[in-house]
């Protein structure tokens, strides 16, 4: 069985992960075909497409910012929590008779390290870190929702938990409505309001125009905590996610592979969280070896990598002619052409906000930056870009203020073409990885903002859309030096030794790009 949700996560990481219902089920679940091109047709494959089932598949992830890595804080636990609650609506004579359904209702979801779990299958461990991911598969199994074709599914320290109910509105619509909160600090006294308090939120109901759930967070950080996060994010259904080398629980019923995918969504930013918050747009995880295999756990040769757009436009550029260590070694651009970053003159050092290598990268172009050793038991690498004429090609943001306050959006980001032009670290003369992204996340990352301050959003509409037609096995890959200048199958070509990117088909290079 697969599981499916979304998840929420902070940092100490917060993530909400919704729990999604399966396609097959109802006919209004069956996989969502969008037509997205005349010579393009996507089909989602998240558990829920578009989100749009009445029934509540949530649950909260957080780990603890220092998870086997440097010192953990004491008695700082990686909480999970889950909320399924399906909608029934019976026939009856009258009309309609609603009511709502705890899937988990007399289940205990406060058990921690050391407690045994109601389902023999699931190991209780004393290490607070294992005992964390074995209550995420155990909650999965609680909520998981089997379907016909790919079954799917879906705690610092003081976590609230308003468990989904049903509310009749005044226009009766009917709606599952529910949410988490809490605060990281120890000794809070949340009667006296919470001021100079750590505090988080997410609450859900459903967008009765559009049947989608609208998802609105909130996040504050502390004089106590002030580096968090918080995302609404899409996990892989089984295996690895979000950076860890554990088996987690997601609603991605099949990993999106660059570049044949796509992202929508509807975001709403309320506020924005301060000049230090790095508001993602769209934050797309994966795990690969330098030498180019996926991941199989091994921390020490593992490497987590990460692309993320900011659109606050208080995030200014790090990459710059006089700090190249914070520019990755080339930018490829929209038409193919690979432009050294000492290139001053052509190198758009305004596209990207930083570049960082990974630290076990044996053949690094000096200058280079290591990424922070502590967000990861694994290595990690970032590319961090910001608005630009360059990625607004793929749909993303062209300018800073681009779907910022006051101006909400629902984005259409051809992520798949974007994320094959970004530059990542790979050993020399070994087989290209496959850029497979198994957790894509929306929310912020509030940097060291020690006087309170509060980030608010809403997410909707959420769906991710890979090509009905993209092959597992027989890819073009394409390579450019300054144009394109060799198409193999089945095969890799290196320019100067540099793979660049690889489209399933020569013919869509006008649409991709």
């Amino acid at each position: 069985m697969m599981m499916g949700y979304f998840s929420l996560s902070l940092l100490f990481i917060w993530v909400i992960v919704p729990l999604l219902l399966v396609a097959g089920q109802q006919p209004h679940l069956a996989a969502s075909i969008t037509q997205l091109s005349q010579e393009n047709t996507y089909v989602s494959v998240i558990g829920e497409p578009g989100i749009k089932s009445p029934n509540a598949r949530f649950a909260l992830e957080a780990w603890n910012f220092c998870n086997e890595v440097g010192v953990e804080a004491p008695n700082m636990g990686s909480p999970r929590m889950a909320d399924c609650a399906d909608l029934h609506c019976p026939t009856v004579t009258a009309g309609k008779r609603v009511q709502s359904t705890p899937e988990s209702e007399g289940i205990r979801q406060q058990t921690g390290a050391g407690d045994k779990f109601p389902i023999g299958e699931f190991r209780s461990y004393t290490d607070p870190d294992i005992y964390a991911a074995e209550k995420e598969l155990f909650l999965g199994s609680l909520c998981e929702v089997p379907d016909s074709v790919e079954p799917w599914v879906y705690e610092p320290t003081l976590v609230y938990h308003n468990q989904s109910k049903m509310v009749v509105f005044s226009d009766n619509n009917v709606s599952l409505v529910g949410g988490y909160y809490g605060t990281y600090d120890l000794d809070p006294k949340l009667s006296a309001g919470v001021a100079d308090k750590s505090f988080f939120s997410v609450t859900w109901q459903k967008n009765f125009s559009t049947s989608s759930w609208i998802l609105s967070h909130k996040l504050t950080t502390s004089s106590k905590y002030p580096w968090l996060m918080l995302y609404l994010r899409a996990d892989a259904a089984n295996g690895f996610n979000g950076g860890y080398h554990y088996n987690g629980r997601g609603i991605m019923t099949k990993l999106p592979e660059s570049p044949n995918f796509k992202v929508r969504l509807t975001l709403d930013v309320k506020q924005g969280g301060g000049p230090n918050s790095q508001f993602y747009l769209l934050d797309i995880g994966s795990c690969w070896k330098n030498n180019g295999d996926p991941c199989d756990g091994d921390v020490l040769t593992d490497v987590t990598r990460y692309s993320e757009m900011i659109i606050n436009p208080a995030t200014t550029s790090w990459c710059r002619p006089d700090k190249l260590l914070s520019c990755p070694p080339y930018h490829i651009s929209s038409t193919g052409e690979i432009i050294h970053r000492n290139d001053t003159s052509r190198f758009p050092y305004s596209a990207y906000h930083l570049y960082c290598a990974p630290g076990n990268a044996k053949y690094l172009e000096k200058p280079y930056d290591i990424c922070d050793p502590y967000s990861n038991p694994q290595a990690q690498e970032l590319v961090q870009i910001l608005p630009h004429p360059e990625w607004a090609v793929h749909g993303y943001p062209e300018r800073k203020g681009d779907g910022w306050i006051g101006d909400p959006r629902t984005w259409e980001l051809d992520t798949g073409a974007l994320s094959s032009r970004l530059y990542f670290y790979q050993d020399p003369g070994t087989k290209l990885a496959k850029r497979v992204w198994s957790s894509i996340n929306v929310g912020t990352e509030i940097y060291v903002s020690p006087n309170g301050a509060t980030a608010e959003w809403t997410v909707t509409d959420f769906d991710v859309l890979v090509r009905k037609d993209s092959k597992e096995d027989g890819q073009e890959y394409i390579f450019f030096k300054k144009r394109v200048i060799s198409i193999a199958y089945n095969r890799i070509r290196y320019v100067k030794g540099l793979p660049v990117i690889f489209v399933e088909r020569s013919i869509q290079l006008e649409s991709l790009w």
